[in-house]
């Protein structure tokens, strides 16, 4: 429970700084150092793994959002080209990290790092709407 509480004060310390005015290349290095933190701590990382892994994930991230922009119009276009990606990750990742569980932990905890922003971006915009103006 604790590092749930830990990780959820990192996101918000980030959001505040957004909120506060901080440009956007703030914000982006709050959040991929928030995303680098909350991966590195979900998997465990040893300093000797996260030197290789961190390369690898960035290019997996890249590919993804390459094939996102190829594939703007055409979500079933993207989710193949998605899935191959990730296949070809998922050998990179087991070689880095020992395991088939924690290399498919790698896409578990991506998504739920998605997940975890996407909730506090909707409680701030919850929270913006009913604040009298």
């Amino acid at each position: 429970m604790k590092p749930i509480i830990i990780t959820l004060f990192c996101i918000v310390t980030a959001f505040s700084g957004m909120a506060q005015g901080q440009g956007p290349a703030k914000q982006g290095v709050n959040l991929q150092g928030l995303k680098i933190a909350f991966i590195t701590r979900e998997l465990n990382l040893t300093t000797d793994e996260a030197q290789k892994f961190w390369p690898m994930y960035f290019g997996y991230f890249d590919e993804l959002k390459k094939a996102r922009n190829e594939s703007k119009d055409d979500v079933i276009a993207f989710d193949e080209k998605a899935l191959a990606i990730k296949k070809r990750y998922f050998s990179d990742f087991k070689k880095v990290l020992g395991t088939d569980e924690r290399a498919n932990k790698v896409f578990l905890v991506d998504r739920d790092f998605g997940a975890i922003i996407k909730k506090e971006i909707q409680n701030r915009q919850k929270m913006r709407n009913n604040t009298p103006r």
